[in-house]
């Protein structure tokens, strides 16, 4: 079993993988916006090409050669972009900005890889700060249906036909833990025996602004982590997560912008925003005079649907502007309703065993878990990279 399990190469963890969606790099960050909003993925993939269908053998070549993806772009880069004092003025000309604004700085974020490479291999990559891994797959022409669904976003074309796929850490951890046998008496072990708490975390204050969770909310992002919202003894009371936010849509950049931490948390809860919620953020942006972030939250405030409330409403009310806004948008508010993604922080304790924490992670779909004691104060979090150590070190003594 342990040589079958060494054998795999990375094209085993892609079976059933869709292609990428794409954009070029030369695209705009509104570009991108609509991207994501007129499909499913979280994460658009960014590309030095433009992707356009080769008009010559030669040209196939070239973009074989030069096309690669240098990036990844979800609804939290924007989010975290639009707070920035400098674009709260005017979110409009924020998203005239090229998507180079938003590209991850961290290196090698995004690595390419062969379909034939072995497991640990990518492993050892994940662990050296890779979040996604780009894998070539052979190409099959998209059903139209396909095409008219993501307009704005096409496969990319490379010589031989092929597309692109990545695989996650998330991917990863999975695949492992299908496997989860092997790695006995590892996966009993405490991860405080393991030594894969990180105590280097992020937080703020449940009274605090949350204009000053915007720096922790980017670099978390970047991290695969979240923001721990604590109250003044440092207890655990929820979090501001990438993993919640990458569900949200842009004008949660005005919420930011005038609501507490605590107030957040419940703005960016599973179900959409209450609407008492919504009309805080309107009348603080008012008293502010943020007259061009106002103009933006405007637009959807008067249309984000109820999400809890499934009656159907009159004639007269279902033909009113507010109606036409809400039948707009309410894919977004979909989103959160559907992947059912709380504030409420996932935790454990150091004493709880590995393989315990990572179907915790993997079942509500993040990438860490917080780590409290009995008190419920905060004392570090464990993440899928941290894991993934001690299987690769398991993994090289099978190998022995």
């Amino acid at each position: 079993m342990a040589a079958r399990l060494l054998s795999h190469e990375v094209s085993d963890l892609c079976l059933g993988k869709p292609p990428l969606r794409s954009l070029s790099a030369s695209a705009t960050i509104r570009h991108a916006l609509t991207a994501l909003k007129s499909s499913d993925d979280t994460h658009i993939s960014i590309w030095t090409c433009n992707h356009h269908k080769p008009t010559s053998d030669h040209h196939l070549q070239l973009i074989h050669d030069d096309c690669r993806c240098v990036g990844k772009i979800c609804m939290v880069d924007i989010i975290c972009y639009l707070s920035k004092q400098e674009n709260i003025s005017s979110p409009s000309s924020a998203l005239k900005s090229p998507l180079s604004a938003l590209l991850s700085h961290v290196p090698a974020v995004v690595r390419h890889v062969e379909p034939s490479s072995s497991l640990i291999e990518a492993i050892d990559l994940i662990i050296d700060g890779a979040q996604n891994l780009v894998v070539p797959i052979k190409n099959k022409t998209l059903k139209r249906k396909q095409l008219r669904q993501y307009p704005s976003t096409t496969p990319t074309i490379h010589s031989g036909g092929r597309e692109f796929c990545w695989l996650t850490q998330e991917d990863v951890i999975r695949f492992l833990l299908s496997s989860i046998g092997l790695f006995s008496p590892s996966a009993a072990y405490s991860i405080e025996s393991l030594g894969i708490i990180t105590t280097d975390i992020l937080t703020i204050n449940y009274h605090s602004p949350a204009t000053e969770a915007v720096e922790a909310i980017s670099t978390s992002l970047a991290d695969q982590t979240s923001v721990a919202v604590v109250d003044d003894d440092g207890v655990l009371i929820g979090e501001i997560s990438p993993f919640t936010l990458i569900y949200c849509d842009e004008t949660v950049a005005a919420a930011i912008t005038t609501l507490s931490a605590g107030e957040l948390m419940a703005y960016v809860d599973c179900g959409g925003p209450p609407e008492d919620m919504i009309r805080v953020v309107e009348a603080r942006l008012k008293e502010r005079n943020v007259t061009g972030m106002l103009e933006e939250f405007s637009i959807y405030s008067t249309g984000i649907p109820d999400c809890n409330n499934n009656s159907s409403s009159d004639d007269e009310t279902a033909s009113s502007p507010a109606a036409t806004q809400s039948r707009r948008y309410k894919r977004s508010c979909g989103y959160s309703a559907r992947m059912m993604r709380r504030a409420e922080a996932i935790v454990c304790y150091p004493g709880s065993s590995l393989v315990a924490v990572m179907i915790q992670a993997i079942a509500h779909r993040v990438n860490y878990v917080w780590v409290i004691e009995d008190d419920c104060r905060v004392v570090g979090i464990v993440r899928f990279s941290g894991m993934l150590e001690v299987f690769r070190e398991h993994l090289e003594g099978m190998m022995e």
